[in-house]
């Protein structure tokens, strides 16, 4: 996937889907957890100090795996690189299990695969394509109902800059 720094800095500065203060360690041996302002934006997680604007890294949410850890803690990783684990620290269980649910409807493959789902209910209800009335053409029908193309939702991890 690719994308600007400018583009991705103003994505960071959207309204947030969730945003709260975590304790923040990155996959470095040996970090420790840091207090950051965390930002989910579409399917970006955006980490900022908690005394400025500018975002210090971001991650993209596509095939990752994200995992409940110690009690009001979870954690990110990615399909490509498992070991490098990004560790978050909740004020509380339930804060955890908010984000952690956030997180996992967040990926681009979650949407489609709702999507698929819920096209194919209402087919089955109406007798008709939804996505007709839109003027979808065969072709991006037929993209929706199969597996997604090598490299389409490549998932990927991208710092601004490294943790400090």
């Amino acid at each position: 996937m690719r994308y600007n720094e400018k583009e991705l800095r103003a994505l960071s500065q959207q309204p947030a889907e969730l945003a709260a203060e975590l304790g923040m360690r990155g996959p470095k041996k040996g970090s420790v957890a840091k207090r950051r302002l965390v930002k989910l934006v579409v399917n970006f997680l955006f980490y900022f100090r908690t005394d400025e604007a500018e975002p210090l890294g971001a991650l993209l949410l596509e095939r990752c795996r994200v995992a409940q850890e110690e009690p009001g803690g979870f954690s990110i990783s990615f399909v490509e690189d498992p070991e490098r684990k990004y560790h978050f620290e909740c004020c509380s269980q339930e804060q955890c299990e908010q984000w952690t649910e956030a997180l996992r409807r967040a990926s681009y493959e979650y949407m489609r695969r709702s999507l698929i789902f819920y096209r194919n209910e209402i087919q089955k209800m109406t007798g008709k394509d939804p996505l007709e009335q839109f003027g979808i053409s065969e072709e991006t029908r037929f993209q929706l109902s199969s597996s997604p193309r090598e490299g389409q939702s490549a998932g990927v991890s991208s710092q601004l800059d490294e943790l400090d």
